[in-house]
């Protein structure tokens, strides 16, 4: 039966945890990675898709690559970080569901259907970020996650080796510059938006 974490690992993972705008120069090391990325393919996508596809920009010449497609105030963030990782879904994930998910043919499923599997793709994808996110604290890194870059753009110079892999959402990785963040945005009681019925 499953244990509630320490006090200590849910104020890690949660309660004490922020989204960094600078990272301290400290690096992280392709094992982290390797770490961040053990732990968050384990959670659960529908049908064991896992259509998430990550690009590490870890060297100065990606990370400027990528700074040239985001917004002016997201610059910063992904050159100054020790990594910056693309969160990108492949539209074509079901090519691999015969071995990731043998139970069934659950490929027939999504073949001859393009819409459904980018808006599932898009849906697990996200999940996958929201994993990584959480992977990375775990083991003891920052997370800077945004939006506010040209997606078309990133696409075209990052994946055009994989014209379907889509990019979702770019996420900065690292040792959090406590300068960099902002008092705490308001979280909302329960009862606020949740209804038990």
């Amino acid at each position: 039966m499953a244990e509630i974490l320490s006090s200590s690992a849910l104020n890690q993972l949660f309660r004490e945890a922020r989204s960094y705008n600078a990272f301290l120069d400290r690096p992280v090391s392709d094992d982290q990675l390797h770490q961040t990325w053990e732990l968050m393919k384990m959670g659960p996508t529908s049908a064991n898709q896992l259509p998430a596809r990550i690009y590490w920009c870890k060297s100065d010449d990606a990370k400027k690559r990528l700074a040239g497609h985001a917004s002016d105030g997201n610059k910063d963030k992904i050159t100054g970080a020790p990594v910056c990782a693309i969160l990108a879904m492949d539209e074509e994930f079901h090519e691999q569901l015969p071995w990731l998910f043998p139970h069934t043919d659950a490929k027939s499923w999504f073949e001859g259907d393009e819409e459904g599997r980018k808006e599932s793709a898009f849906r697990n994808s996200t999940l996958q970020g929201a994993y990584l996110i959480l992977a990375a604290r775990a083991v003891g890194l920052d997370c800077g996650p945004m939006s506010g870059f040209d997606n078309q753009a990133v696409d075209a110079d990052f994946f055009a080796d994989q014209p379907a892999w889509k990019s979702n959402f770019i996420c900065s990785i690292g040792y959090g510059d406590e300068k960099s963040i902002f008092e705490r945005s308001p979280r909302p009681d329960f009862d606020r938006f949740n209804r038990i019925l």
